[in-house]
C-alpha cells in the first residue's frame, strides 16, 4: 500500500513559490477571513481590532475538577510562552487591555473518550460578563482541549514587549467539527518507532485536531508488540530493543486520550502477517510459503482471538482494524495439506478468503469490537460483511459511494491524495480531496464517518516522520474539520496561513517541512519561515 504516483510536486512547488514572490504568503483579501491565522478554520470566526495581554499570572480557572483540563492548560501554555523569557514591564500597560485568565465551564464530567463524543466549543477573548477574562465553553473536556488548541493560536510572543499578546480581539469562535473520525495511520511494523516518538506525533495530530491515530503495529516484516496471550508473538520483532510492552501499548492509549485522540489498533489479517510465524511456524502454510495464514488451521483463529482478548484490555477505542487487504492466496491453493482442506470444505480460495476474513470479524464482535476492513473485503463479498464494518477506502475512486449506498460506513484515505508515503503528492492534492464527491444523498453523506491520512512505514523512522507527516496532513486535517462552506475552493488562498500554521509547529518542535516541494522536501534557500 505504499507504491509511489506519478510526479505532480513540481507544478505545485512553482505555484507555491509564485505565492511566496508574489503575496508573501500572505492569505488572499478575497477570502472571507483573510486575517485569521487559525488551522483548521474555524466553523464561525468573528474578530474586532484591539490587542489584549496576557497578565504576569495569567491562569485558569474552571469548576470542572478535570487533571485532564488541568495538563491541557498547562501544556497549551507552556507551547505558547516557547521557552521565552516573559519579563514585561506590567505597570505601564492599562489594566482594561490585561487578560488575568481563562475561565472553562464545561457541561458534562464524563472524561470517556470514544468514537462520537462531542468536541464543539464556544470561544470568547474576553469574555463579554467579565472583560478581564476569556472564557471557553464546551459540552465535554475533549471540546475544551480543542478551544485551548484555537487559544494558543491566538497568541503571540512579543520579542519587543516580552509579553504575550492576543491581536484583534474581541474575539468569538464557535466550532466544531464536520466529521467525527479524523484519522492518522501510523505504521510500526516497517520501522520501529520509538515510544518518544509516538507521543511526538501525538503532540502533533492535536495541534491540528486529528483524533484517531490509526497504529499499523504489525505486518509483514516484524511483529513488536507484546501479545501475553501468545507470548512468542513478539519473537517476530527486528529485535528485542525493538519492541512495546502490553505496558507501553497502554502507555501510548493513555498519553493519546488526554490530548483527545482515540487509538484504533490493527491487526492486518489473513495477509501482511508472515512475522506471526517466527514465534509460531505453524501460523505458515508451510515453511517455504509463509503467507497468509493458515486459513485450515484452527490455531490461527486461536491466536487472532488471543490478540483481540488482549487488545479489549488495552486499546478500548469503538473500532479495530482488522485489514484484509492485498490477500495473495496462491501459498493456500499449493500447499497440498491446505489444498486438500479447501475442497474438503468444498471452498476455492476466493471463498476461503471470504471465510477467513468473516470469522476474523465473528471473533472481533465477540470481543465487543466494531470492525474497519480495508476496501477490497467489500469489492469482494460486501454484502457477506458484518453490517458493523466500516470499509476504509484506499485503492480509487467510486468506493465509498458504493459503499454508503449498500449502507455502511467509509472512511477515506484514497492513495492517490491521502498517502503521505507518495512524497511526489503536494499539500493542494491533500487539500482538495473532497470525502463526499458525487455522495448527494444526505443520509449516505452520514455513513461516510471522516477520513485518514496514511503514513506508510517503508521510508520512514524517527529520524523523519514528523516532516513527512507535516504540512501535508494538516491540509487534509481542515478538510476533515472546517464546514464544507467555508473551505477554500483554490487551495491557492490557503497557501499563507498553512505556512503560518508549518511555522507554528517548527515553532512547537514539530520539524514541519516548507510548503514548496514535495513531501518531507528540504528548505529551497534561505530565507524566513513564511516564506517557505
Amino acid at each position: 500500500m505504499g507504491k509511489m504516483v506519478v510526479s505532480k510536486a513540481l507544478f505545485y512547488a512553482v505555484a507555491v513559490v509564485a505565492v511566496v514572490l508574489g503575496n508573501s504568503l500572505a492569505v488572499s483579501s478575497a477570502s472571507e477571513n483573510s486575517k485569521v491565522n487559525i488551522w483548521p478554520m474555524p466553523a464561525s470566526v468573528s474578530y474586532g481590532g484591539a490587542r489584549l495581554y496576557l497578565a504576569s499570572d495569567f491562569a485558569f480557572s474552571s469548576d470542572c475538577e478535570s487533571q485532564i483540563l488541568k495538563d491541557a492548560f498547562d501544556r497549551m501554555f507552556a507551547v505558547i510562552k516557547q521557552d521565552h523569557v516573559i519579563d514585561a514591564n506590567f505597570s505601564v500597560f492599562n489594566r482594561s487591555s490585561l487578560l488575568q485568565g481563562l475561565h472553562i465551564v464545561v457541561s458534562s464530567p464524563n472524561e470517556q473518550l470514544q468514537y462520537g463524543t462531542d468536541e464543539s466549543y464556544k470561544l470568547m477573548v474576553p469574555s463579554p460578563e467579565k472583560p478581564g477574562y476569556a472564557q471557553l465553553e464546551a459540552k465535554t473536556v475533549y471540546g475544551t482541549l480543542h478551544g485551548l488548541q484555537t487559544f494558543s493560536q491566538l497568541c503571540y510572543f512579543s520579542i519587543s514587549r516580552r509579553v504575550l499578546e492576543v491581536h484583534m480581539s474581541p474575539w468569538t469562535i464557535i466550532d466544531q467539527p464536520r466529521f467525527p473520525y479524523r484519522g492518522l495511520l501510523i505504521d510500526t511494523s516497517r520501522h520501529y518507532l520509538p515510544m518518544a516518538v509516538i507521543k511526538k506525533v501525538i503532540d502533533s495530530m492535536s495541534y491540528a485536531k486529528l483524533n484517531v491515530l490509526h497504529w499499523h503495529i504489525v505486518d509483514t516484516q516484524s511483529f513488536p508488540l507484546e501479545i501475553p496471550s501468545y507470548s512468542k508473538l513478539w519473537d517476530g520483532a527486528y529485535s528485542p530493543s525493538e519492541r512495546y510492552s502490553a505496558a507501553d501499548a497502554a502507555e501510548v492509549v493513555r498519553y493519546a486520550q488526554e490530548r483527545g485522540i482515540n487509538v484504533m489498533a490493527e491487526i492486518d489479517v489473513p495477509g501482511h502477517a508472515l512475522s506471526w510465524g517466527v514465534g509460531y511456524p505453524s501460523l505458515w502454510p508451510s515453511k517455504d510459503c509463509k503467507q497468509p495464514l493458515d486459513v485450515s488451521n484452527e490455531f490461527t483463529f486461536k491466536v487472532i482471538d488471543g490478540i483481540l482478548s488482549d487488545f479489549s484490555k488495552i486499546f478500548n477505542f469503538k473500532f479495530v482494524h482488522l485489514g484484509g487487504d492485498e490477500v495473495n492466496t496462491t501459498c493456500w491453493t499449493i500447499t497440498p495439506r491446505i489444498s486438500k482442506w479447501l475442497k474438503r470444505h468444498r471452498m476455492n480460495e476466493s471463498q476461503a478468503y471470504q471465510y477467513f476474513v468473516l470469522r476474523a470479524q465473528n471473533i472481533a464482535l465477540s470481543h465487543g469490537y466494531e470492525i474497519v476492513n480495508w476496501e477490497e473485503t467489500f469489492n469482494d463479498f460486501g454484502s457477506k460483511l458484518s453490517r458493523k464494518t466500516v470499509v476504509h477506502n484506499w485503492l480509487g475512486g467510486g468506493v465509498a459511494q458504493r459503499v454508503v449506498a449498500s449502507g455502511l460506513k467509509c472512511i477515506v484515505s484514497n492513495q492517490d491524495r491521502w498517502y503521505l508515503d507518495h512524497l511526489d503528492t503536494p499539500w493542494q492534492e491533500f487539500y482538495i480531496n473532497e470525502p463526499l464527491t458525487n455522495i448527494t444523498n444526505s443520509k449516505q453523506q452520514k455513513l461516510v464517518i471522516g477520513g485518514e491520512v496514511c503514513m506508510w512505514g517503508e521510508t520512514v523512522d524517527g529520524s523523519d516522520i514528523e516532516q513527512t507527516i507535516w504540512p501535508r496532513a494538516a491540509a487534509a486535517a481542515e478538510r476533515l474539520w472546517t464546514p464544507y462552506d467555508k473551505l477554500a475552493k483554490n487551495p491557492r488562498k490557503v497557501t499563507g496561513r498553512l505556512a503560518h500554521f508549518r511555522c507554528l509547529l517548527n515553532q512547537r518542535g514539530v520539524a514541519a517541512a516548507p510548503l514548496a516541494g514535495s513531501g518531507r522536501a528540504a528548505p529551497l534557500e534561505p530565507g524566513s519561515c513564511y516564506k517557505q
